[in-house]
């Protein structure tokens, strides 16, 4: 049980724009709970009165009214033997509501036969996790599009999924080669 993170008073070092984009700054931050701050993530208050952040709001999908963990998928798909690193996200499915995508790295390159290791991914999700949280796409790639520091922009594989154009800042993705190459690879 838990909700949004929102603050109601400013802080010292508090987030006071996005650089060049203060209507983005506004509709991101300040749009979603009129007057107070989203901080993106969830969080929940124990007995005690302390506040434990659950995790990121976007960090959730909502497929067929269950919400689902990208963390826990994401954790399921590199426990097999196979995997070497791995993105979930969600993309919009018709019946739905969201379907779940994934970005898969492997150990020693893309196999010969995808079919089947596509198949034992989504048996392996199954069996860890269950159903609901079977991937309904699987995308191989050798490397996943990350900012400099090395975290994964799940904001670029969203757009990717859902075959959307790439929108907004992507001056902090270290290899753009990946872009190209995801969008070729789902084509």
């Amino acid at each position: 049980e838990g909700g949004w993170l929102v603050m109601t008073k400013p802080w010292p070092g508090m987030l006071r724009g996005i650089w060049g984009d203060d209507e983005r700054f506004q509709e991101t931050y300040w749009s979603r709970v009129p007057g107070k701050y989203l901080a993106g993530d969830n969080a929940r208050q124990d007995a005690d009165g302390y506040f434990w952040i659950m995790g990121r709001i976007d960090d959730v999908l909502n497929v067929a009214g269950h919400r689902l963990s990208t963390i826990e998928i994401e954790s399921a798909l590199v426990s097999h033997p196979a995997v070497a690193e791995a993105a979930a996200v969600g993309r919009p499915h018709d019946v739905k509501g969201e379907a779940v995508a994934v970005f898969v790295t492997l150990h020693g390159g893309e196999p010969a036969d995808t079919t089947a290791l596509k198949d034992s991914l989504r048996k392996h999700v199954r069996q860890q996790i269950g159903a609901l949280a079977v991937p309904d796409d699987i995308h191989f790639s050798a490397t996943l599009p990350k900012t400099r520091s090395g975290k994964i922009m799940r904001r670029l594989l969203r757009d990717i999924a859902a075959g959307r154009e790439t929108v907004g800042d992507t001056t902090t993705l270290e290899d753009y080669t990946v872009l190209a190459t995801l969008r070729a690879n789902d084509e």
